[in-house]
């Protein structure tokens, strides 16, 4: 694929995920919003690599890492049983 298709895709999730933060129509701790920013994220510092883009890869890999950290909190939250009895 194109590598300016791939930067286009790579933008639009990680602004799909904030705007659909800002309307209040997910919350930045919701697994699409995670998962929209780790893979978009993930994707604009793969290129950036690529292209030994230096400071767009710390912003992009770091941006990524924090937000797959984030998902993975979240994944095991709701996999682990409440503790206190009903």
């Amino acid at each position: 694929m194109n590598h300016d298709v791939l930067q286009i895709l790579g933008a639009l999730t990680v602004l799909a995920g904030y705007v659909t933060a800002q309307l209040g129509w997910t919350s930045p701790r919701s697994i699409g919003y995670l998962t929209a920013n780790t893979l978009g994220a993930g994707v604009l510092a793969w290129l950036a690599w690529t292209s030994h883009d230096w400071g767009f890869l710390l912003l992009e890999g770091v941006w990524s890492a924090v937000s797959a950290v984030a998902l993975v909190s979240v994944l095991r939250a709701r996999r682990t049983p409440d503790p206190t009895p009903s």
